[in-house]
């Protein structure tokens, strides 16, 4: 802990900075989809989930690849942790969720994508994304391919 932090007495003299996601978020709804900075030019769209063990609500902003069918596919990469990312955990524990894509907020039901078709579709990833391979060399786990299909 910095010296900085520890003579601060009372919790309201801290300046919030806020993380990336908190950035992404902001400036992703500030001009209708589109983020600057590491993320300019990428499709991304914020994701509604439920924390599946607190409860707690929270938005994670994600790139995503549209697939021909108009679902969404979405990498639960964990940068190559040996664990899938906690927002992966908490879809699965409630599949039904809203995501924001530009200006549009809708609901969607997100399931894993398995078998030869998951193949398929990393195949596809990794061409656009090749740095996901990285993540896999990293880790013992298949990382988790996830399909996001508007509901109405």
């Amino acid at each position: 802990m910095t010296k900085q932090l520890r003579d601060v007495k009372d919790h309201k003299d801290l300046v919030h900075v806020p993380n990336l996601n908190e950035q992404v978020i902001d400036d992703f709804r500030a001009n209708q989809g589109r983020v600057g900075g590491p993320y300019e030019g990428a499709r991304i769209m914020l994701v509604h989930h439920v924390g599946a063990k607190t409860g707690a609500r929270r938005v994670t902003p994600m790139s995503y690849f549209p697939q021909e069918d108009g679902s969404m596919v979405v990498v639960a990469s964990n940068r190559g942790a040996s664990t899938n990312p906690a927002w992966y955990v908490n879809l699965m524990a409630r599949p039904r969720t809203d995501v924001e894509v530009g200006a549009e907020t809708f609901s969607v039901v997100v399931e894993e994508i398995t078998g030869t078709e998951r193949d398929a579709v990393w195949a596809d990833v990794v061409a656009v994304i090749p740095a996901v391979l990285d993540y896999q060399k990293k880790t013992n786990r298949t990382i988790p391919l996830l399909r996001l299909t508007r509901v109405d």
